[in-house]
């Protein structure tokens, strides 16, 4: 029961505070790539740690089978003490019914949000392949239009859209700046990253945490996708473009160059760049890994703790001495 509501507790505290701290932090501008993964690391920790607190307390009813050894009925009763939870079964199985609705749930919002954007993805692909005409020198698709737009179309058969009015309205280094950008959102996978944000959104839409991320997310894929197209162009060439392009409409489950807080990635592409430096950027990803992985560890705690009592041995005696034992 200790593992449990520390594992409560942890889950609290971490989805109280951490979504409040990201969203003022200014270094996840400047290393969106890492703040992508905050995000992400966060959202799993709260979950990871509500599930384990909820099976920690029904691991001392797990059955036994009869026909184990004494040895290994000993290590078991050594496990379901540490693990022990005052109530009995009932405690147990409220912990059982909490980590199985908490997975379905989300499980089946990431699906569904997957699902749909998928499907509306291939709609508007079979459109394109009647009206679009391929570009292979450049290798993307145009589409004729009056309003000048680019966007992507992530997943199988992934493929980078423009209309015939972005083509007129940029000039050839803009072009390839608005180019690189689209291929960085389908070569970083930034179609699953939103839709694991939707996901838990759906899933609990009231729960600041899940709700933060959701509007962050979006913001950091672009700027993310915006720092791959910079560096082969310039990022007053690329600040350009995304003017030219503010205000188009894109087809859902797109992603755009001019998808949203334009007018912010203008101002940072103009100011000076600051990027973190190099082993910053590595402490904060492990710090980040850190707090996904400490659930684990504290979830593992009273396992590793049963293995020290003298009741439920490790196998440090060789194979032979322990037959000759039970001899």
């Amino acid at each position: 029961m200790r593992v449990a509501l520390v594992l409560l507790g942890y889950a609290v505290v971490l989805g109280g505070v951490g979504p409040v701290w990201l969203a003022r932090s200014s270094w996840a501008s400047r290393a969106p790539r890492l703040g992508i993964w905050a995000w992400q690391a966060l959202s799993a920790t709260v979950v990871l740690s509500v599930a384990l607190a909820g099976l920690a307390v029904a691991v001392p009813t797990v059955p036994v089978s009869g026909n184990l050894a004494e040895m290994l009925q000993a290590c078991v009763m050594a496990l379901r003490e540490q693990y022990a939870a005052p109530g009995g079964a009932a405690v147990a199985a409220s912990g059982t019914v909490l980590a199985v609705a908490l997975m379905g749930r989300i499980g089946w919002c990431l699906g569904a949000a997957l699902l749909q954007a998928r499907r509306e993805r291939t709609r508007h692909a079979e459109v394109l392949a009647v009206v679009g005409s391929h570009r292979p020198e450049l290798g993307i698709t145009v589409l004729d239009d009056a309003r000048p737009a680019a966007y992507c179309l992530p997943g199988h058969g992934h493929r980078v859209v423009l209309t015939t009015a972005a083509l007129a309205a940029l000039e050839p280094a803009a072009l390839q700046a608005v180019i690189a950008h689209e291929r960085a959102h389908i070569r970083q996978r930034h179609h699953l990253v939103l839709a694991v944000a939707e996901g838990l959104e759906r899933a609990f839409p009231r729960l600041p945490l899940f709700r933060m991320a959701a509007e962050q997310t979006p913001r950091l894929v672009e700027l993310a996708a915006d720092d791959a197209a910079t560096a082969r162009s310039g990022a007053l060439t690329l600040a350009g473009a995304l003017v030219e392009l503010a205000g188009a409409g894109v087809p859902a489950a797109s992603l755009a160059a001019s998808g949203g807080h334009v007018a912010g990635r203008v101002r940072r592409l103009l100011g000076p760049q600051r990027p973190l430096h190099r082993v910053v950027s590595w402490a904060g990803a492990l710090v980040v890994a850190g707090a996904l992985a400490l659930p684990l560890l504290l979830a593992a705690e009273p396992a590793l703790a049963s293995t020290g009592m003298n009741v439920c041995p490790l196998s440090d005696v060789p194979m032979a001495e322990g037959m000759s034992a039970a001899g």
